[in-house]
């Protein structure tokens, strides 16, 4: 349903009611709104970009939701040849197939069925074949994660369990996506040092051989390239690196954690962080129905992780579409990493627990990589510890500190690009970005604007190395 004018104009700026008839799928009467609005005399440099980017951000949904309801059934009936349309529209009303109704016309998210056989029990029940699950070797428990407990055990550090690693990360702009003899930027997502985590790296070699690395400080860390457009070929860009990445585990007694102080330097991870950290009475309802009476703020982490764990991964939108990611993770249905991760996040901070955001990709000891998203969350008097509530709990397994590994550890398969979402990169981007959340694919751009995703394509690769000599002394992060 269109949102009411009387609804959306209450204030002076055009911009709030935009993003409302965006959402609402009133993409026709945004446009109109926009068009008017940039045409205004004496419009200032920030109130043209947003509004540009509430334009780009309906070209990029239209990008994102391209299936037909007819696309979307035949796609359907691939793997339930028999599909009624009932069904199809008992799927579509509860939106377990996700779709957007933009100007009249229902149109369906890329990924909407094969989301639809992980977030329904009864559609994964009517396919003909068996669901072919591409998940990645660390979401189950498995010897790594005893290795990981037993290390931390018999150390007594929270720093365990180590992994060499060559990395080779790369960007391919297609052929003519910049007129010949322009300048391509790009951003490459590069490893933080983190002590006790990330350790010994090593930049190896990258194409074109001119680089620079953004500083150790840099919260989403980044190498940048740039090179001139050649018509007719691929503009290409690519780095290598190694480093060890040591796995993370910490013992912690729920009886000797202790509500946080009232310190200046936890209160940023203590607020509200608009758009996407916001204590709606929706989010603080659900709060409330989750911790109960509950007092001790690990026992409390443990209730919201349980909750959020419980909520089905599903492949995501583009992050820059969405107005408010953990609103959308409460009530979409389903989530993906960095949205279980951004609501966690939200009620953590509700309930007086500092939490924070990382990121980068996983890998494995064969080909399985992917992108992924996590967190932390500091515990007195523990300290941060780490949580990834997408690979979440394992349940029955025998060892609790298995069970439990990712509320207050994580492995070793995973590089960490990011300590924070939504922040500037060094050299400062010029044009708008791509993801304006997180950075793990990259981001490219020219002096004629942003090459979004569809202008260019990511590869990353990994190989673990046999471990060098003993393993470092490192405090733990």
């Amino acid at each position: 349903m269109v949102a009411t004018d009387a609804a959306i104009t209450a204030t002076s700026s055009p911009l709030p009611e935009i993003v409302a008839r965006i959402d609402a799928g009133d993409f026709s009467g945004a446009q109109t709104r926009i068009d008017t609005a940039l045409a205004k005399p004496g419009l200032d440099a920030a109130t043209r970009a947003d509004l540009e980017f509430q334009r780009e951000r309906m070209r990029r949904i239209r990008l994102d939701f391209t299936l037909t309801a007819d696309q979307a059934k035949a796609k359907l009936r691939e793997s339930i040849p028999d599909l009624r349309d009932d069904e199809f529209a008992r799927w579509t009303a509860s939106n377990q197939l996700e779709h957007l109704v933009i100007d009249g016309t229902p149109w369906y998210f890329n990924r909407s069925v094969s989301n639809l056989f992980r977030v329904s029990p009864e559609a994964l029940a009517r396919r003909a074949t068996p669901f072919q699950r591409n998940d990645g070797p660390m979401e189950n428990a498995n010897a790594y994660h005893d290795e990981a407990v037993a290390d931390a055990r018999r150390s007594g550090t929270s720093s365990v369990a180590p992994r060499r690693v060559r990395v080779t990360q790369g960007i391919t702009v297609d052929a003519d996506a910049v007129p010949a003899g322009e300048t391509v930027r790009a951003w490459i997502p590069y490893p933080r040092a983190l002590p006790g985590r990330q350790e010994g790296i090593r930049f190896a070699s990258s194409t074109p051989a001119k680089h620079r690395i953004a500083p150790e400080s840099t919260q989403q860390r980044t190498v940048y390239l740039e090179q001139p457009a050649v018509a007719g070929k691929p503009t290409t860009f690519s780095i290598s690196y190694e480093l060890t990445v040591f796995g993370e585990h910490h013992v912690i007694d729920p009886d000797k954690v202790v509500a946080v102080a009232n310190r200046p330097d936890l209160a940023p991870y203590l607020a509200q962080r608009p758009p996407h950290i916001v204590f709606t009475d929706q989010m603080r309802a659900f709060s409330q129905q989750v911790v109960g009476d509950e007092k001790n703020p690990y026992r409390i982490a443990r209730k919201l992780f349980e909750a959020v764990d419980r909520i089905p991964w599903g492949g995501a939108r583009e992050y820059s579409t969405i107005t408010n990611i953990s609103d959308y993770a409460l009530h979409a249905g389903h989530a993906d990493c960095g949205q279980q991760t951004l609501l966690l996040m939200t009620l953590l901070r509700m309930n007086g627990i500092p939490s924070r955001w990382q990121s980068g990709v996983v890998y494995s000891d064969g080909t399985y990589d992917n992108l992924h998203d996590w967190g932390a969350l500091y515990l007195e008097p523990y300290g941060w510890v780490p949580m990834d509530v997408t690979t979440g709990q394992f349940k029955g397994a025998r060892d609790p500190d298995v069970e439990w590994f990712y509320l207050g550890g994580l492995d070793a398969y995973r590089l960490t690009f990011n300590d924070d979402y939504g922040t500037d990169f060094v050299p400062a981007k010029q044009h708008m970005r791509s993801e304006t959340v997180d950075s793990q694919r990259g981001e490219v751009e020219w002096s004629g604007g942003n090459l979004y995703f569809d202008q260019w394509e990511y590869s990353f690769e990994a190989k673990v190395l046999p471990m060098p000599g003993a393993r470092p002394v490192s405090a733990a992060h």
